[in-house]
């Protein structure tokens, strides 16, 4: 479980934990993996999912110990809301870095460590990755990346028994949207852009990812789920 020190990730180890399943904690702040592998008394391990020599020697050593990989969800991200003239060059390339690399990285990995065993692949993307939203040029680029990531990935490794599925929320709160969620006319704003006029809880995503990986699922691949309160599919008439 990568990103697992996030809202969204943090949540899904969680309710795997509580499921009596294994689960691997996977995140870039120790101090945060810390806590919450003492918490579930999990396994955790520290590192930067962006860089694709850090998650393969991940996922090797994972395998070698446990002897296969059933599921592995990438939740990586980043949130940035700026239009593109207001963006610098450092803020888009650290943004497709943490969104669509670390996807990138991910995919990648996995698919070496399941070849052999087959396996499901999640990636999380957005709903500003399929509906135009203004000032988020920077991140809904990166997100749309992992949506052609996640179609392209799926056809590649079919052949092999991996699932590659993904999950496009519109607005969750999380620490991550804080400055959203915290801010009383923009959270009204964005509850009216929903159509079931509320916005997303970390619950309502864990619940997709975890059936996209439960086996019970396993003639599903190269699927976009938008969970996301009718966001990114559905005018409201109200």
């Amino acid at each position: 479980m990568f990103g697992a020190s996030g809202g969204i990730g943090s949540a899904l180890c969680r309710q795997i934990a509580a499921q009596g399943e294994l689960v691997i904690a996977v995140g870039r702040s120790a101090d945060k993996m810390q806590r919450l592998g003492s918490e579930l008394g999990i396994e955790y391990a520290v590192l930067d999912a962006a860089r694709f020599e850090e998650v393969d020697t991940c996922l090797q050593r994972l395998q070698d110990q446990h002897s296969r990989i059933d599921a592995v969800v990438n939740c990586v991200g980043s949130l940035l809301l700026k239009a593109a003239h207001q963006t610098s060059e450092k803020e888009f390339a650290d943004t497709v870095s943490a969104n669509l690399g670390s996807a990138f990285a991910v995919v990648r990995a996995s698919a070496r460590v399941m070849m052999k065993t087959g396996g499901s692949i999640v990636l999380v993307s957005s709903a500003a990755a399929r509906l135009g939203l203004p000032n988020h040029e920077a991140i809904a680029a990166a997100k749309a990346g992992v949506i052609g990531l996640t179609l392209s990935a799926a056809a590649s490794y079919a052949g092999f028994g991996i699932r590659v599925n993904c999950v496009a929320p519109g607005l969750v709160k999380t620490p991550l949207t804080q400055r959203i969620t915290g801010n009383e006319t923009a959270l009204r704003a964005s509850i009216a852009m929903h159509p079931l006029h509320r916005i997303g809880e970390p619950a309502d995503v864990v619940s997709a990812i975890a059936w996209l990986v439960d086996p019970r699922n396993c003639w599903i691949t190269g699927q976009i789920l938008g969970v996301d309160g009718g966001l990114g599919s559905v005018r409201s008439r109200h």
